[in-house]
This record gives C-alpha cells, sequence and structure tokens, in this order.
C-alpha cells in the first residue's frame, strides 16, 4: 500500500521566531481527506562534550512550556543555512565557554515525527579547552553549568532532572561506549 498522503491545500497560521506553524488538508491513501497541524523548524544541534577527565559538560536551565528547570546537554538552533558543525561548535562555545580539538557528527534523528519536522544533529566534542572572552549567550538565556561523572548523569536521569530525550540519548551513548571498552 502507498502510504504517501498528498497536500490539497496549506495554510501558514502563525509564523515566529523559531517555529512556523501550518495547517495542511491531505488526501489519505484511501482517497478521504483529513486535516494536519505541523510545526515547521530550522533544526537543531546538540553537544554531548566530554572533558579529558571524562565528565559530560552539561547546562541547567528553566524550560517555559515545562515551567521547570532541566539539565541537559549544549544545544541549539541552526541559522537559515548554516553547517551544523560549524553551529556545534558555536553553541558549545556560547553555552559552555569551552572550544574542542575533535567534533565528530553522531547521528541526527527527528524528535516528534507525528507533528514536527526538527531535525536534530547530535555531536560528541572532545579535547575541550577553554575560551578565553568566549562568546557568550544569548541575551534571553541564563544557564548553569555542571561537570558530570557518567554515574552522576544516570543519577539525574533516575532523578528526572535529565528528562530530554536528546540528553537521556547522549547519556545511553556513553554507557554503550563505556560498556564496549570494557
Amino acid at each position: 500500500m502507498n502510504l504517501q498522503e498528498k497536500t490539497i491545500r496549506s495554510e501558514k497560521i502563525f509564523d515566529g521566531r523559531i517555529i512556523t506553524v501550518q495547517v495542511d488538508e491531505v488526501e489519505l491513501p484511501n482517497g478521504k481527506t483529513s486535516t494536519r497541524e505541523l510545526v515547521k523548524h530550522p533544526g537543531a544541534v546538540a553537544v554531548i562534550a566530554v572533558t579529558d577527565e571524562e565528565k559530560l559538560v552539561l547546562v541547567e536551565q528553566f524550560r517555559k512550556p515545562l515551567e521547570k528547570e532541566i539539565v541537559e546537554i549544549p544545544a541549539g538552533k541552526l541559522e537559515k543555512g548554516e553547517d551544523p558543525a560549524v553551529c556545534a561548535k558555536r553553541e558549545l562555545e556560547e553555552e559552555t565557554g569551552y572550544g574542542c580539538k575533535s567534533l565528530e557528527l553522531l547521528t541526527s534523528f527527528y524528535t516528534s515525527p507525528g507533528f514536527a519536522d526538527e531535525i536534530v544533529h547530535l555531536y560528541i566534542a572532545k579535547g575541550l579547552h577553554k575560551i578565553e572572552d568566549a562568546a557568550g549567550l544569548d541575551e534571553d538565556e541564563f544557564v548553569n553549568l555542571m561537570e558530570v561523572s557518567l554515574e552522576e548523569a544516570q543519577e539525574l536521569v533516575k532523578n528526572q532532572r535529565i528528562f530530554d530525550a536528546k540528553t537521556m540519548y547522549a547519556v545511553q551513548y556513553m554507557q554503550l561506549v563505556q560498556a564496549l571498552e570494557k
């Protein structure tokens, strides 16, 4: 069976600084029609930053949709046409004050494909070094910097302080790396 949905009509209902929301009328594979509410996002990067002491560099920040602080790996939105690796280095510097000697793309994944097209490019950064006069946070961004062991990160997951998919993915990735090294 062909599973494709044909767009009949599309209406943009919100055009914001970060996202666009549109409502599409689609023809389903069985010939009937339905409505799809879509969030369009420019994409993002996330960075598993690992110190020479094997600590994960994390940021704690308030997330308004959740109405609480959570602990995350450094991450940020891609600018239009921006190379994801360039964005990853920029976000690492802005959020943590670190630069890196090596940056490797691990994978890319969609965050919520049922309603959004946001893709996150996940990198691992090693050979970290503090940058003098590092680029700072955006004026509306406030974070607490943390450096934790893998075991401490696992506790943060258990205590639901790490509570987002990209950071949980990062912790699981590091667990796998550690297991394979044994």
